[in-house]
């Protein structure tokens, strides 16, 4: 191992921590398809974000593996242990996170038993060490080689922050009023007639740039909570 390799291993800079991101998004997404696929025979979207091929959960769990366990390296059943354990934190937390700002969950394990509440379990907790050994012996050494074949331009990085955080808003933007559609038409009160000019006019918007048929494909598997705590697929409710 050369110096250059070492020190990349010792010292995470900022502008890997990006790249993480994207790259084990965009990676992330991919194994998430297939992974549905084989095991359902339905391709469907797994999307986290409205535009742009990215399923963030993989981004943020990547890189947070990587930046807590790439220097156990040569330790492969410490870094199967340590994943299980981490993976479980970051699901967890990014689970009940989401849930909490958009008041429905993006996926549920209760139905593969030994689960907690049905944002972790068993199965995936292994399939987290499995995966930290994999990224960090196998899949980082050859990300870092390709990261540092990309120009390290300021310009280049602040474009992409810009585009992820316009992602990141209408995304939030899009679920919101896809989650107001469905409830709307749950309640049986799909017509507002007490709206003002400008709220019907923002429904059109949204009705134009986030249509249903666009929703239930980016996001097939997102759910509605009734007042009552009762949950549905939007895509029963909607289409």
């Amino acid at each position: 191992m050369d110096n250059r390799q070492s020190k990349s291993n010792k010292n995470i800079t900022y502008q890997q921590i990006l790249w993480y991101f994207i790259i084990f998004s965009v990676i992330g997404l991919i194994i998430e398809t297939i992974f549905c696929y084989l095991t359902t025979g339905v391709i469907e979207s797994r999307k986290g974000l409205i535009w742009g091929p990215f399923c963030p959960v993989y981004g943020v769990g990547a890189t947070i593996l990587i930046m807590s366990l790439h220097t156990y390296k040569e330790k492969p059943m410490r870094l199967f242990l340590i994943g299980c354990i981490l993976g479980n934190i970051i699901e967890y937390g990014l689970s009940y996170l989401l849930e909490a700002y958009y008041g429905t969950r993006f996926w549920d394990y209760s139905y593969y038993g030994f689960d907690i509440n049905g944002r972790i379990c068993l199965l995936y907790s292994i399939y987290w060490g499995v995966l930290s050994v994999i990224l960090i012996r196998y899949v980082k050494p050859k990300v870092d080689k390709f990261i540092e074949k990309i120009p390290n331009q300021k310009k280049i990085y602040i474009t992409i922050i810009l585009l992820l955080i316009l992602d990141g808003l209408a995304t939030v933007w899009a679920i919101t009023s896809y989650q107001k559609r469905a409830g709307t038409k749950l309640e049986q009160n799909q017509k507002n007639r007490n709206q003002t000019s400008w709220q019907k006019a923002k429904t059109k918007i949204e009705e134009t740039l986030f249509s249903n048929e666009i929703m239930v494909k980016t996001f097939p598997n997102l759910r509605y909570v009734d007042k009552d705590g009762n949950q549905y697929y939007i895509r029963d409710i909607i289409m």
